[in-house]
């Protein structure tokens, strides 16, 4: 199990952010746990002396290119980039420094997946720098993917079966339990155990809810040390108090 660290961006600056109040049309009521005075390439130099591989830089919304630029050349090849990436920019990403770029709402758009635009994706920069990213909520009868900042639910219900499939077209995924996200309340487990079962061959990065090293043992024994993990609001470099940065990284070392 690897800790892959995080450096989530909102109107230019490093924040941490109750994924579930994000919205288009509301932003009076967005929750913000943590908004940082220090920069991206600050997380990102700290990453990289700590040689935290494939940690992700998550633009949520416009206004954030710049600060996620300063954050890839400050580690060139080190960290993934997400947030509005299609096949006409992936390229221009992968130049500025990402090692691969996260995709979510390019191919899951209109409630389905385009295999058409997966495929031109596919062929454009190679599959070995995709990470598909399952934005995953609960509703009714399973999880489903959710697009456009977590607000639109799609038709795809996470099964092994769709895993499977989808692990064809891409290098990783990042697996988000959007409900959980800066909660500080606890990882969804019922999610922990549906991605563990799928027994994907790609890396697999759980997202959410982290809140003490306890929760991090959990995935890695859930997940049968096959599954890493990011940590958010609750670590002491975003404003949190469940787990110091020291601590993740020392875990991070333990177990991978």
């Amino acid at each position: 199990m690897r800790f892959r660290p995080c450096i989530d961006l909102h109107n230019g600056k490093v924040k941490q952010i109750v994924g579930s109040t994000l919205s288009d049309s509301d932003a009076a009521n967005l929750r913000t746990n943590f908004s940082s005075q220090l920069s991206s390439a600050h997380y990102a130099r700290m990453y990289r002396q700590d040689n935290l591989l494939g940690g992700h830089v998550i633009m949520l919304g416009p206004g954030n290119e710049e600060a996620a630029t300063e954050a890839l050349q400050a580690w060139p090849g080190g960290l993934q980039v997400g947030g509005g990436i299609t096949a006409d920019n992936a390229e221009r990403w992968l130049k500025r420094g990402a090692s691969h770029v996260i995709i979510t709402s390019y191919v899951f758009h209109d409630g389905q997946l385009d295999t058409g635009r997966l495929h031109r994706l596919c062929q454009r920069i190679g599959k070995e720098r995709i990470v598909l990213d399952l934005s995953c909520r609960w509703k009714a009868d399973g999880y489903y993917v959710v697009t456009d900042r977590w607000q639109k639910f799609t038709d795809l219900q996470i099964s092994k079966n769709l895993l499977k499939d989808l692990e064809k077209s891409c290098d990783e995924f990042l697996l988000h339990a959007v409900d959980m996200e800066g909660q500080c309340m606890g990882v969804d487990e019922r999610l922990i155990e549906l991605l563990a079962a799928a027994e994907v061959s790609k890396p697999m990065t759980y997202a959410g809810g982290v809140t003490s090293l306890k929760d991090l043992q959990h995935i890695n024994s859930a997940g049968k040390s096959r599954m890493d993990a990011t940590v958010g609001s609750a670590l002491d470099i975003f404003g949190g108090s469940g787990c110091t940065y020291e601590e993740v990284v020392a875990f991070h070392n333990q177990a991978s």
